[in-house]
């Protein structure tokens, strides 16, 4: 699956923003794991939020109440609503995914920047 993330900007604190995450190639449901993660200058990436196969969800604590993953099956595209944001959510964010519970993440694609103004 090819994987492009899009929809990042420049917001004010306080702001909101809508990652979009368009899948091709392959069905997001084939996959397990549904994931946004985040990579800020001068630190490594880091996990923000994963949908499973079956809608579950989980969150980074640093995001949790804020931020919200969803899929739609029919366009094939996963979401990252954000809420609140913070300067410190500035950075490039990526969708990936994993095949199986066990698998390493990956199919990353080209990430979206979120600049968070204070």
């Amino acid at each position: 699956v090819q994987l492009q993330a899009s929809g990042g900007g420049l917001v004010q604190a306080g702001g909101s923003l809508r990652l979009s995450c368009a899948a091709s190639g392959r069905t997001l449901r084939d996959y397990y794991y549904t994931g946004w993660f985040r990579e800020a200058p001068g630190k490594e990436r880091e996990f923000v939020a994963r949908i499973r196969r079956d809608g579950d969800r989980a969150y980074a604590d640093s995001v949790k109440g804020r931020f919200t993953i969803s899929r739609d099956n029919a366009k094939n595209m996963v979401y990252l609503q954000m809420n609140g944001l913070k300067p410190e959510d500035t950075a490039t964010y990526f969708c990936a995914v994993r095949s199986i519970m066990t698998a390493p993440w990956g199919n990353w694609g080209q990430g979206t920047q979120v600049t968070v103004s204070s």
